[in-house]
């Protein structure tokens, strides 16, 4: 395995920023990388870096900085990622399956040390190393860890085995420890393993082996029991490192181990069983290599760094490209990868045992994988991504393969069938079978499920042609064998494997069944059969019929509709089956019956869901209707219950639905909570039974669940009291007395008195019993009853209802009053008396008053119109709102001295409202204020105040009540009924009296806003005054007035609270002066401890200096801050200058050390005398600046003169000269600079050029008349310059001649150097404005030959170019010829360049595609330019489709044998033998044209170095080729030659190697049809149709070569990539071919000859003799053999005899054509005479 540097996924940094750890995602689609900053990057399959998130710690009082993240891996389905962290504690971050997902903590599991490494092998096991030494399992469903095993060793490396079943532990003492959690039946032991030399951070379990490496620079490999197997010692290598990590491939047979700038890599041999290192990957400037993750399918390596890079690498041992659409990387021996090119998936083809993966094909329509190892077969689904590997032995590479069933693959091997099914290790089944034809075998794999069928895979193929086997692929048993009378040419199973069709050569179509052995035949004639996907209904045709089996258990129920053409397939979609059949030209689609079809398949297999689904799409029809009832009852027999559910629904069945639907609600949580099948369920069972009212079935259940409650319920929700009181009854349940009141009551609601007067009378309540009987109306019953008990007879009312039974009204009346019963009385009153139906009411009133139920009394008295007893009785009863209803209906005087006593109740309630309602109707609105105001609501008060009394009365009743309040100390209540009466200031003045300022305030900011500052500012002044200081404060800050707080404290003396204050309220520089005030009251020593001690001494010195307090500043920098007093005599310096005392000023400013401030204050107010002394005294550095201020004075006043005289004074010449200049006075600035600074003179007078240049026109006449000056005073250096100056501005004639004046003066007079600058300078001017001659002139005065070629050049003067060149510098003479040519070429002057450069102009008639001029041109030059441009025109025509023309060309010029050339013939030649229309006498000079050019190429070839090569055989056979397709285009132009043409045709089919084979197939078989030669043509038609078939699919692998064994005929050759024979044709032949087998009178032979083989083959297989081809047919010559002089070359007697015989009959100029060719050919003709023998 080789590691090639991909990409750099994430940049290093300067230092070190190692990278952590780093996994790759079992899926392969996400790469994680944990930085030393704890931040997780994401990065896709790519390499591309799309998402990232921040770890954390366990606790975040720690900081963020507090851990590192050790180790981390992704969960095996990719969708989450667990982080080990050295603060010990281990998340697991759910980050969902797409980019960009929240990410959520949904695990953390705490440990007691920290976290070292860590890995993920399987689904809910992490499994994690410790610094104290155990490793560790946390398990992510419960959220909990466990110790797999303990040592005292810290922790330093862990990994996994290939499958992930066992880990490996590396401690920092060297001991390596071996777990399994399943040896998967190795045997291999577990503990301690082996004892490293040194810590093994660098730990991988490959395959075979253990591989660790540490600190010692050693790689050693352990075997499965730590035996040592191989050591790499690398301690010897100054180069190398310790090793820091290792990763072992996916596969297991790679390691690659990490140290610095390095990576080594260790491949397993398999052959030798050792390790092999490969060349170590050696990267300059990596640094330690810190982390290595391999991806899971073993394509890409990612190494991390210490510097924070993550570098990624290809991992592969080769790679190769298959057929342009896959790639196929073998990443390991035993590991490929295969990609789609045009779709980018990827399938990894693996060998699970470890077996080097040989070649991979990829086959059936590029959909299907096929590779082999030493010992098994790799096969695999591209589209579903299934993969099997089987046990297989080498039989040289001979299977045939067909995959023709999606899931399952079948294999033909030396007469024995065997069945793959894709994703399965195993075979499926293996049987023997001469017969590879699919439609002879048949394989069902699970194809319909069926209810209590989990496995179904049966098979039925043919064991002679006469004999069917079935077997059952599942228990690998024979389940049926059928014996036929004829050939079997078709079969099939159903999908369910229960039912096999077959049909015999007679077109008789059989039904076997496979469960009672019994076979049917079902159908005469039968063309065409099918099953209808998905179900078991059966299609077929018979002659002009469709026949149609929708229940093929009953085959003799078949439907027939008559059809006027053939089926041609079948189409199920889209809810429709539809039967394909064209009728002449169109086809025709016949639709069958989908409700039988999909409803009848899915109930006949159990598959309730599908009938389901079927039945949802249907609208509701009375057969629809009658398919759901059908359903619903299945499903209710199957425990189905959801389905039943849905089935009543669409019924409209809704109880049944909804009794369904709780029932599944029931089933569903039982199963949810215990598991299993919930239809199980007791409570299920029982609801079932009553679903079917079989309610003692349902009884039963619940009772043998002591469900005795449940069982009473169902009874009682059925009102089967009965029963249901009998349950209880029999199991003394505590509820029957409440069953049998319940009863009782249910009877009454339902009327059924006289039941409920039984249940009475059973229990012994008689009384009851007869009320209940004449309720009933059965007197007599209750007469019955009442006699036979004495104690009923003296019941008055009872007797009541006697009396009214035997229709006595006027006694009944009388006994209900005696007795007291009213109700009845009334009742029977309104009937009989209704008058006394009032007086009734009021004594039944009365009655219930002294009863004391005066609720009940109130009703009857207002039935009995007595109000006021109704009212009394209303309040008696404390029913107020039925009080207050009556009162509301009766007269206002009555009820007006009711309402205050129920207004007193409410009040009473505080349902204030209501009673002030009350009171107003009784006319008592005073009681109504008082209640409010005792209340204290006294805003309702007021307002019903307002309403009934003046505003001044209610003003004066209000202050009056406040002041009481005031006297009574209740200050808030007063306040509250001033300002209801909209009087605040009296509540003020009251708050203000009493000194309740708070509440003043308050007042005053709600009701005064505006007066809220000055109240506050009055308070705290008035608090002053009372030396309450702190209270005063108060006010004074929320009056914004923190100054007069601070003015009260300092007046009293109190700085601390001044300086308080000042500091918080006073901003920034308040406390400062307060400080400063506060030093300064105190004075000397105190005032520096106080400032010293608040830290603002220095501040508090710079205070008084900035308050002229320069006393108090001196004093303080005197005791405290002496290097202060400079500062401060500085600052009193300055006062004082501002003061305009500048004597005291300049004393100061000595003082300070400063004497340069006092010079610059006299120069500032112009005393020059006064700042000249000081200086002079003080500081003689600022006499000069004094004397270049009085200049400048100078200067403002235009007296120059005396400015230069201060200035020269000054040493300062350079500021006289910019003085100067800025006036413009240059002759001044001149002669200053000449006599005071002669370095700058030159500067000087270019700078005056420059602003003379400036000034325009006028200043390059300017120019040009100072260069002439400078020119007559021989300064001719100035004047070139002043030349040269002169720029382009309109005026070109005066420019050049400046510019040639300016060389010519440079060349008489300067110096040779500065004359060359000068005319490489105005050269190239010249040249600019178009004066080539002058510059080139210029150019020649000083020999710079080449310079003025160049110029001529430019100005295209090619006559004085060449001339110069030739005359001066011979060498220049090509370099003026190879301009001149470009020249030519770039304008296209072709005809003039052919004089000059054949080959270049030839070149530009190529480009140009002038063809025939450049081959015309070429013609005249030698034989080998003109056949390069012939090749180059001949590709051209090849490239535009002209392989004609290019013919042709070859035809014109010949063939010469250059190898080059050997493309171009080998494609005119493949092109030739393509084209459609060539096998006919017309196409005879296009053959022949073809045969003289390969003729004379194979003629060249001999004379070449190519003699005898493959190239020059290959060429003579497309020589032999094209020689028999003219022959043959020569004998079709002769009606007695066709049997020579058909030979031809044949034997062209030895040749298809390099011919189309389907279109050399085709011809032959058309041509031996045209000539009578059936067999021959079935078996070449038959042979080009399945040509045809494999170029669709894309593969030759289905072909079948039985045919043509022991013939010459190629079986292996090339695809055509396209067809060659057009569609109808291809029909045609089709048609005929399946015409001539249903007839079967032909033999599928090939006839022989004498030798017993093929008689159109050259070799005898047998003997393995050659014979000659015959020159005319190319048929083999055995006898009458007529040799021509160039050996090998021959013709048969008879055939040659013929061919001449019909040139002297036709006297076809083509035949003679033919007859010329094999004359040049083959040396001469033969002198033999005719010979009709």
């Amino acid at each position: 395995m080789q590691l090639k540097h991909l990409k750099t996924l994430l940049n290093p940094q300067d230092g070190a920023a190692k990278v952590t750890c780093m996994a790759w995602s079992q899926n392969n689609a996400k790469f994680a990388v944990c930085t030393v900053d704890r931040v997780v990057l994401l990065y896709d399959e790519h390499g591309e870096r799309r998402d990232k998130f921040s770890t954390k710690p366990a606790d975040m009082k720690y900081g963020r900085k507090s851990y590192m993240v050790k180790g981390m891996a992704f969960s095996p389905d990719s969708t989450k990622i667990a982080i080990g962290q050295t603060d010990n504690i281990i998340y697991v971050y759910k980050i969902g399956e797409d980019w960009g997902d929240k990410k959520v903590i949904c695990n953390k599991f705490i440990q007691t040390s920290a976290v070292t490494c860590l890995q993920w092998p399987a689904e809910h096991m992490i499994v994690f190393g410790l610094a104290e030494g155990k490793v560790r399992l946390a398990n992510t469903k419960t959220n909990k860890s466990s110790t797999i095993y303990g040592t005292d060793s810290y922790v330093v490396s862990l990994t996994t085995n290939c499958s992930g079943k066992g880990i490996l532990s590396g401690h920092a003492d060297g001991t390596i420890v071996r777990y399994f959690f399943d040896d998967e039946g190795s045997g291999e032991s577990q503990g301690k393993l082996v004892n490293h030399p040194c810590p093994p951070y660098a730990l991988a379990w490959a395959t075979n082996s253990i591989v660790a490496a540490g600190c010692d620079r050693r790689i050693v490999a352990y075997g499965k029991e730590g035996h040592v197997l191989q050591t790499f010692d690398y301690s010897r290598d100054p180069q190398e490192r310790e090793f820091t990590t290792a990763v072992a491939s996916p596969g297991g047979q790679s390691v690659v181990l990490g140290s610095y700038d390095r990576l080594r890599v260790l491949n397993w041999s398999p052959r030798r069983s050792i390790w092999e290192e490969a060349k170590p990957k050696e990267i300059a400037n990596l640094y330690t290599v810190t982390a290595l993750a391999w991806k899971r399918d073993g394509s890409r390596l990612c190494a991390g760094t210490l510097c924070g890079g993550v570098e990624q690498f290809d991992c592969c041992l080769r790679r190769s490209i298959y057929r342009n659409k896959f790639e196929v990387t073998y990443v390991g021996p035993s590991q490929v990868i295969v990609k789609n090119l045009s779709s980018g998936t990827r399938v990894v083809l693996k060998s699970h045992y470890g077996y080097e993966v040989e070649e991979v094909k990829i086959l059936g329509k590029e959909r299907y994988l096929v590779a082999h190892t030493s010992d098994t077969l790799l096969l695999g689904d591209l589209n579903t991504n299934r993969l099997s590997e089987v046990a297989w032995q080498g039989s040289g590479g001979n299977e045939k393969y067909f995959f023709e069933n999606e899931n399952v693959c079948m294999i033909f091997n030396a007469g024995e069938l065997t069945l793959v099914e894709y994703g399965s290790n195993d075979t499926l089944g293996s049987v023997r079978t001469e017969f590879m034809n699919p439609h002879l075998i048949s394989v069902r794999i699970n194809e319909r499920h069926q209810q209590g069928m989990e496995d179904n895979k049966k098979l039925a193929y043919l064991v002679d042609i006469k004999t069917i086997a079935i077997v059952d692929l599942i228990g690998g048993y024979n389940i049926g064998t059928i014996s036929h009378e004829s050939r079997v040419d078709w079969l099939e199973l159903n999908e369910t494997g229960h039912k096999l069709l077959f049909r015999d050569r007679k077109l008789r179509l059989q039904l076997y069944d496979i469960e009672s052995c019994s076979k049917t035949m079902i159908l005469n004639f039968c063309s065409y059969v099918q099953w209808v996907p998905g179900s078991d209904v059966l299609v077929a045709q018979n002659q002009n019929n469709l026949c149609v089996w929708y229940n093929i258990e009953a085959p003799e129920r078949v439907t027939m509709s008559s059809i006027r053409g053939d089926v041609v397939g079948l189409e199920r979609g889209s809810g429709k089956t539809e039967v394909m059949v064209t009728e002449g030209v169109s086809t025709v689609a016949y639709t069958l019956d989908e409700g039988l079809i999909e409803f009848g398949t899915a109930i006949d297999d159990g598959d309730y869901t599908r009938a389901t689904a079927f039945l949802e799409t249907l609208e509701m029809t009375p057969e629809t209707e009658a398919m759901w009832k059908t359903l619903s009852k299945l499903a209710l027999e199957a425990r189905q219950l959801h389905i039943a559910e849905r089935c009543f629904s669409a019924l409209g069945h809704v109880a049944k639905a909804r009794f369904l639907h709780e029932t599944n609600e029931i089933a569903d949580q039982v199963s949810r909570e215990y598991g299993g099948e919930g239809t199980d369920f007791y409570q299920v069972r029982a609801r079932l039974a009553m679903l079917e009212k079989n309610y003692k079935l349902a009884e039963m259940i619940f009772l043998e669940q002591n469900a005795v409650e449940e069982a009473m319920d169902m009874y009682q929700e059925l009102h089967r009291w009965d029963e249901c009181i009998a349950v209880a009854q029999a199991k003394g349940h505590p509820a029957l007395e409440k069953l049998r009141r319940g009863y009782y009551q249910w009877l009454m609601d339902t009327q059924q008195e006289e039941r409920a007067g039984e249940l009475q009378e059973s229990q012994g309540d008689g009384l009851a019993a007869i009320s209940l009987y004449l309720k009933a109306g059965l007197p007599a019953k209750a007469a019955r009853l009442a006699l036979t008990r004495e104690e009923l007879l003296a019941n008055t009312e009872l007797a009541g209802d006697l009396f009214e039974k035997i229709r006595n009204p006027q006694q009944a009346l009388e006994c209900y009053c005696k007795g007291s019963a009213f109700m009845k009385a009334v009742e029977l009153a309104r009937l009989a008396f209704p008058i006394e139906v009032v007086r009734l009411e009021e004594a039944w009133g009365d009655h219930l008053v002294q009863q004391k139920q005066l609720d009940a009394a109130i009703n009857h008295y207002i039935e009995a119109r007595c109000s006021i007893k109704a009212i009394e009785a209303a309040l008696g009863a404390r029913q107020w709102k039925k009080a207050i209803y009556i009162l509301d209906l009766q007269d206002r005087n009555i009820a007006s001295k009711y309402y205050p006593r129920v207004a007193q109740h409410y009040a009473s309630l505080q349902e204030y409202e209501m009673a002030e309602e009350l009171y107003a109707k009784g006319d008592r609105t005073k009681d109504a204020i008082d209640m409010y105001t005792q209340a204290g609501r006294w805003e309702q008060a007021h307002k019903l105040a307002m309403k009934c009394m003046r505003p001044e009365d209610v003003s004066v009743l209000y202050i009056t009540q406040a002041q009481e309040m005031e006297k009574q100390g209740k200050y808030r209540e007063a306040e509250r009924l001033y300002v209801t009466v909209e009087e605040p200031d009296l509540a003020i003045t009251m708050f203000k009296k009493h000194k309740l300022y708070d509440d003043m305030i308050r007042l005053v900011g709600k009701h005064h806003p505006d007066l809220l500052s000055d109240t506050h500012l009055h308070l705290g002044k008035e608090l002053e005054a009372e030396g309450r200081l702190q209270e005063a404060e108060y006010h004074y800050l929320e009056a914004q007035e923190w100054k007069a707080t601070i003015n009260m404290y300092r007046s009293n003396g109190l700085w601390e609270e001044a300086y308080r204050v000042a500091k918080v309220h006073g901003g920034a520089n308040a406390h400062k002066h307060v400080a400063y005030l506060w030093a300064k009251s105190l004075g000397g020593e105190a005032a520096v401890r106080l400032l010293n001690k608040l830290g603002l001494l220095e501040a508090a010195i710079d205070h008084a200096a900035d308050n002229c307090s320069f006393d108090f500043a001196f004093e303080l920098s005197r005791l405290a801050l002496k290097h202060k007093t400079p500062e401060i005599h500085l600052r009193y310096a300055v006062y004082l200058e501002d003061e305009g005392k500048f004597e005291e000023a300049e004393a100061e400013f000595i003082r300070a050390g400063k004497p340069k401030e006092a010079v610059l204050m006299f120069v500032h107010n112009q005393d020059w005398e006064a700042a000249q002394r000081v200086a002079e005294a003080h500081d003689p550095d600022s006499i000069a600046e004094v004397l270049v201020r009085q200049a400048r004075g100078a200067l403002e006043e235009k007296d120059f003169q005396k400015a230069e005289g201060l200035l020269l004074r000054a040493q300062r010449p350079g500021l006289a000269l910019s003085y100067y200049k800025e006036a413009g006075l240059w002759s001044d600035a001149l002669r200053i600079c000449k006599d005071y600074v002669p370095s700058q003179l030159e500067a000087l007078q270019e700078e005056y050029e420059r602003e003379a240049t400036k000034k325009g026109g006028r200043g390059i006449e300017g120019l040009v008349e100072r260069a002439r000056q400078w020119e007559q005073a021989g300064e001719y250096s100035r004047a070139v310059d002043c030349y040269l100056k002169v720029q382009d501005s309109g005026s070109s004639g005066l420019v050049e001649k400046c510019w040639m004046k300016a060389a010519e003066l440079a060349i008489k007079f300067l110096p040779p150097q500065r004359s060359l600058e000068v005319v490489r300078a105005v050269g190239p001017q010249l040249i600019g404005i178009g004066k080539h001659s002058a510059a080139a002139e210029l150019y020649l005065n000083l020999d710079l030959v080449k310079e003025a070629i160049d110029a001529f050049i430019e100005g295209e003067e090619w006559n004085k170019a060449k001339r110069v060149a030739k005359e001066l510098d011979p060498r220049y003479e090509v370099y003026v010829d190879q301009h001149y040519k470009e020249f030519l070429k770039n304008q296209g002057k072709v005809d003039s360049l052919v004089g000059v450069d054949v080959v270049a102009a030839l070149d530009l008639y190529v480009e140009q595609g002038q063809w025939d001029k450049c081959i015309e041109t070429a013609t005249k030059q030698n034989y080998k330019i003109l056949h390069k441009y012939v090749a180059l025109y001949a590709t051209h025509l090849i490239q535009e489709g002209g392989c004609a023309q290019a013919l042709a060309l070859y035809v014109q010029h010949g063939a010469p044998a250059n190898p080059q050339n050997f493309n171009i013939y080998k494609r005119i030649f493949m092109d030739m033998v393509s084209s459609p229309g060539t096998n006919s006498a017309e196409a005879y000079h296009s053959w022949a044209d073809l045969r003289d050019v390969l003729f004379n190429l194979c003629e060249n070839l001999v004379k070449s170095s190519e003699a005898n090569s493959p190239a020059h055989e290959e060429f003579e056979t497309m020589l032999l080729i094209a020689h028999y397709y003219s022959t043959r285009s020569a004998a079709q132009s002769v009606q007695q030659l066709e049997t020579v043409a058909a030979r031809l045709s044949v034997s062209l089919l030895r040749h298809t190697q390099l011919l189309p084979a389907d279109k050399a197939f085709y011809e032959a078989g058309i041509a031996a049809k045209a000539v009578g030669w059936e067999n021959m043509a079935f078996i070449f038609l038959n042979r080009f149709l399945d040509l045809t078939d494999a170029i669709e699919e894309g593969t030759l692998d289905a072909l079948d070569h039985s045919d043509f064994q022991d013939t010459d005929i190629p079986v292996e050759v090339p695809l055509p990539a396209t067809q060659h024979i057009p569609e109808a044709q291809r029909e045609e032949v089709r048609d005929w071919v399946l015409t001539v087998s249903m007839d079967q009178r032909l033999e599928q032979v090939l006839p022989r000859d004498e030798r017993g083989v093929y008689e159109a083959s050259l070799v005898a297989a047998s003997t393995g003799v050659r014979a000659l081809p015959c020159l005319i047919t190319g048929y083999p010559i055995l006898r009458n053999k007529i040799e021509f002089k160039r050996p090998g070359k021959a013709a048969n007697k008879d055939n040659w005899n013929k061919f001449l015989m019909a040139i002297k009959t036709s006297h076809s100029p083509v035949c003679q054509d033919v007859l010329k060719f094999i004359s040049q050919w083959c040396g001469g003709l033969p002198s033999t005479s005719f010979s009709f023998q």
